[in-house]
């Protein structure tokens, strides 16, 4: 039996929603870019649906055509071609849910990162423990083997905060998150504590929204900004009950970033925020 065609992944469906801009404000049909491009219009409708790679001579061939002039954007959308990258979330394929994959290559591709989170410590902060137990109440309830595979994903994604090369990230987390207390006292002192240590790296930067603060932008959803080689390359994920919601329109990333923004001018300082962290840890 033939294996079933892979769909693309969202880093490729934002390469080619990027392409059908530039066409589209050169003011080309696909069928006429597909004429002056040597190819059939269904090519050029492919690419732009993320389904058919494309090299990155092929991407500085089609912004010509389109008259493109910003070399930046140029240069980062042909840094986003070679098809779909091999990385270690492959082996998932056929056991977690695309956007889990989805995640784990946007992570593994972005400059930096952003997460904000109200009612749970951010999948790149969490410990073994607590990552468990947070997995084990979703709905519906998984079996053992679901919730372990989820658990070791969620760990191996960690990877791109950790060691010389990590990507600098930046958590935003109100306080609520640290008094839930997800697993028990045991089970919380230790993330509290991993939390701290985590902060203390030049590369990590924790910020605590107190109580008391007041209303703040952001508050009803757990918010991603993977920063792009520049930003109208950056994209969002925003996480829902029904997985993760991946955007990249400009107006949109743009609402985002003002939302991060504002909820990180909110937060605690890094000092403080540990303060007030050791002291949620220490009253369990």
């Amino acid at each position: 039996m033939a294996r079933a065609k892979v769909p693309p992944t969202v880093r490729q469906r934002r390469l080619g929603a990027e392409l059908r801009r530039l066409r589209e404000h050169a003011d080309l049909s696909a069928t006429r870019a597909g004429e002056l491009f040597g190819a059939p219009q269904s090519r050029i409708s492919n690419i732009e649906a993320g389904s058919y790679a494309v090299s990155a001579d092929r991407v500085r061939a089609l912004a010509r055509l389109y008259e493109c002039s910003d070399d930046a954007l140029i240069q980062a959308l042909a840094a986003m071609t070679g098809g779909r990258t091999r990385g270690w979330w492959e082996e998932y394929r056929e056991i977690l849910p695309a956007d889990a994959l989805d995640l784990a290559e946007l992570e593994h591709h972005a400059r930096a990162l952003r997460v904000a989170s109200v009612i749970h410590i951010p999948g790149l902060l969490q410990t073994r423990d607590h990552a468990r137990v947070v997995i084990g109440d979703v709905v519906p309830h998984l079996t053992p083997d679901e919730i372990e595979h989820r658990v070791s994903h969620r760990l191996k994604r960690q990877g791109v905060v950790h060691g010389e090369s990590a990507t600098p990230l930046l958590a935003i987390i109100h306080e609520a998150a640290l008094h839930i207390g997800f697993g028990g006292p045991a089970v919380a002192r230790e993330q509290l504590q991993y939390l701290v240590d985590r902060s203390e790296e030049a590369h990590v930067d924790v910020r605590v929204i107190p109580f008391g603060t007041g209303t703040f932008p952001g508050a009803g959803h757990g918010i991603v900004q993977f920063v792009g080689d520049i930003p109208n390359l950056d994209t969002i994920q925003l996480d829902t009950d029904h997985g993760s919601l991946f955007i990249g329109g400009e107006a949109h990333v743009t609402k985002y970033r003002a939302v991060l923004d504002r909820m990180e001018s909110r937060a605690l300082k890094p000092s403080q925020s540990r303060d007030l962290i050791l002291r949620v840890r220490n009253e369990l």
